[in-house]
């Protein structure tokens, strides 16, 4: 079986001309048959059996290369002699497509997700085995059933209509609940898109849905334990951080608020920027200690904040771990011990002022068993000694040891708080007294001033104890001044109540007779306020002071239940303030324990300006209890900026005098030139207005004395405010 005649096309597919064909047979370009075998698939022609005979095969060209044929092979009877007819095709792309199409449908068979096609009515075409699997329906349930067999209840119809809407247009994507062939509903994800023909017409649509149950209830328990950590979070003192394990802020809750601002402007910040320079290195050494191995540690160190003030920080870290149990993140707790710190301080003090006044008190009880001979053997001497020189001597004996006795009297009274007699005294009486005694004593370069009630509660007290309270505190006064001034001396009644007692180590809630002793002096430094009621500190040359005045003052006003506060600014003078508690049958003392109607808001914004955190949330906490609205800054850079930014929702400002980055007075030309109307309340340590920095001509509604009570904090509120 020879080549007769071939065109051009197979002689470009083969490679062969003619000529070359005609030595050749059918079997040499299809080297997977033998004569035997291609005689045996061509014998139903030769038999008539079939007319046309069609099959698959593969041709080799003449350069040896193999490719793929349909062969359409007929026999054809003529006189001279029969040959065969062969139309043979190159089906080298169709194998190539039919191959992407099984492909295709294995890809389609083995997928997890579930892959319908739809007719353009929305009803079934195929479906795959995920798609069986996950409804619980066989292929027979669904071919040409429409989509909505799958619809639950719970979802609209309109939604159905919106995503057949949708898909014509070009595809939609959601989330929609389905319902299986068992009435169970489930969530899925659900991709359509359309199917077009080459001429661009849509033929059918392809659906592809997700079962994302298990998504959704593994999300629920996300989101609880996310809602759950911000509750916590976001509810309880302590500051919360979530580091990345370069340091960077992640998360911090609200709690940083009060000292660091918004939180949330903190995000992806470096963690480590606010600690004091001198801490910060140790504390990053911690942090990296913990990233390696795992294990937290707790650090105490200082924050060193925009405005200059430092707070002290109590942190403990803890490590965050991935599905891998790598570790992912750092959480650090944290609190501000500022306060506490402050307070342990002024615990320890106390407790080591008990401590010495109890060894002065032995000491001087010893000094008196030692003078006590000397004294009554110089009333003896005088007897047997007549001539002069020998009484002169006696009385210098005498002097020096009375001496002695007046120190171990005041020694006694700082070590033991001597009781002495107690009844009910005016302190009015005692100051008016004292200021008699000073106005013939004092240099006349000091103009003493007094301010007292008439209607002064009475104290239970010994009056001579209060009088030399009150003359120490005059005579210390004096020496600040040695070029003159002025010193004023004040009394009110005040009620304390439990917020200001929590700004005051020593002070309890209740009533109190308040006398205030203020100098226009040189000031204390601030290294040495916490020093000076420590018994033999003195600042004055030697001979000039025993020490003993200021310890002994504290001494006895502590054993009356009192209490002082000081304030000092330097190159301003000081204020020293004497609490006693009051007593009496006056009815207004006996109410004074009661709660009494304090004025309230309305809602209205007021902004606190205050260096000093505890007075800063305090005073907070008081307005926010009445009826108010507040917000804090802790200087007056930071005062000026929140009104700025707040000025027609903010009534009121209350603002400190004394302050760094920017006083109290420069706040409050800055906050007129905001708004000229802005009422302000102005705060300052002194007694004297005149003694603030604040010009005079600076309009203010109203001066408070620090600290301030709830109840002249709220009274001064209301009066700006109508």
């Amino acid at each position: 079986m020879q080549f007769q005649f071939t065109n051009a096309g197979a002689q470009r597919n083969i490679g062969y001309t003619t000529q070359e064909l005609r030595s050749l047979t059918p079997v040499d370009l299809a080297p997977e048959y033998t004569e035997e075998s291609f005689r045996a698939t061509v014998q139903p022609l030769l038999t008539g059996g079939d007319k046309v005979l069609v099959f698959e095969t593969v041709h080799r060209r003449k350069d040896g290369t193999h490719y793929p044929v349909e062969s359409h092979l007929q026999l054809v009877e003529r006189p001279e002699g029969s040959l065969f007819l062969a139309i043979i095709n190159d089906i080298t792309e169709r194998k190539k497509a039919e191959r992407e199409v099984r492909l295709m449908a294995q890809t389609v068979a083995s997928a997890q997700d579930c892959i319908s096609i739809t007719d353009l009515e929305n009803k079934f075409l195929f479906v795959n085995d995920a798609f069986r699997r996950t409804y619980g329906y066989s292929t027979e349930d669904l071919l040409g059933k429409d989509v909505s067999i799958l619809r639950s209840p719970q979802t609209p119809a309109e939604t159905t209509d919106q995503i057949l809407y949708d898909t014509h247009g070009g595809g939609w994507h959601g989330e929609i609940l389905n319902r299986r062939k068992d009435g169970s509903d489930f969530p899925v994800a659900l991709w359509t898109s359309v199917v077009r023909d080459e001429a661009g017409t849509p033929v059918a649509m392809v659906g592809v849905a997700r079962n994302i149950a298990e998504r959704k209830v593994t999300e629920e328990h996300i989101k609880q334990s996310e809602e759950q950590f911000r509750l916590i979070a976001e509810n309880v003192a302590d500051m919360i951080a979530v580091l990345d394990l370069d340091g960077r802020r992640l998360y911090n809750s609200l709690s940083y608020k009060s000292i660091m601002g918004d939180p949330e402007a903190m995000r992806g910040t470096d963690g480590f920027q606010e600690i004091h320079p001198e801490d910060r290195e140790k504390v990053k050494q911690v942090f990296q200690e913990t990233v390696r191995t795992g294990v937290g540690q707790r650090l105490e160190y200082r924050f060193l904040l925009n405005d200059g003030s430092i707070r002290n920080i109590d942190s403990k870290g803890s490590v965050i771990r991935d599905t891998e149990g790598k570790i992912s993140r750092v959480i650090v707790v944290s609190r501000d011990v500022t306060e506490e710190k402050r307070l342990a301080a002024q615990f320890l003090r106390a407790q080591r002022m008990e401590s010495i006044g109890t060894l002065a008190g032995g000491i001087a009880h010893d000094l008196n068993n030692v003078l006590a001979p000397i004294m009554m053997a110089i009333e003896v001497l005088r007897t047997k000694i007549s001539d002069q020189v020998g009484q002169k001597i006696l009385n210098t004996i005498e002097t020096s040891a009375k001496r002695g006795a007046d120190i171990v009297s005041q020694v006694l009274a700082f070590g033991r708080g001597v009781e002495g007699d107690r009844i009910l005294v005016q302190l009015k009486h005692v100051v008016i007294e004292v200021v008699k005694i000073a106005g013939a004593t004092l240099p006349k370069s000091i103009d003493i001033n007094t301010e007292i009630p008439r209607d002064l509660w009475t104290v239970m007290a010994d009056p001579t104890q209060m009088y030399q309270v009150f003359l120490n505190m005059l005579v210390n006064a004096r020496d600040a001044m040695p070029k003159g001034g002025t010193l004023t001396l004040s009394g009110e009644n005040v009620k304390l109540d439990v917020k200001y007692s929590r700004m005051h180590f020593e002070a309890k809630p209740g009533s109190y007779v308040c006398i205030a002793i203020t100098d226009t002096g040189t000031g204390i430094p601030a290294d040495i306020r916490e020093k000076i009621f420590e018994p033999f500190f003195t600042t004055k040359g030697i001979g000039m002071g025993t020490g003993l005045g200021l310890s002994t003052t504290l001494a006895i006003v502590r054993s009356h239940g009192g209490f002082i506060n000081l304030y000092s600014e330097m190159g301003k003078g000081t204020t020293f303030r004497i609490y006693i508690p009051a007593t009496g049958t006056s009815s207004r003392v006996a109410a004074a324990s009661e709660e009494a109607d304090l004025p309230s808001g309305n809602g209205e914004m007021i902004l606190i300006i205050d260096d000093e955190s505890a007075i800063r949330e305090i005073t907070k906490e008081t307005l926010e209890a009445y009826g108010y609205k507040a917000m804090t800054a802790s200087n007056g850079a930071e005062g000026v900026a929140l009104f700025d930014e707040y000025k027609k929702n903010i009534k009121v400002v209350i603002t400190d005098i004394m302050m760094p980055v920017m006083d109290g007075t420069a706040a409050i030309l800055a906050l007129k030139k905001i708004r000229p109307n802005v009422k302000i309340i102005a705060a300052s340590g002194l007694t004297a207005r005149e003694q603030t920095t604040t010009p005079p001509d600076i309009n203010v509604q109203a001066f408070l004395t620090k600290p301030y009570t709830a109840e002249k904090v709220l009274k001064a509120l209301a009066e700006a405010l109508n």
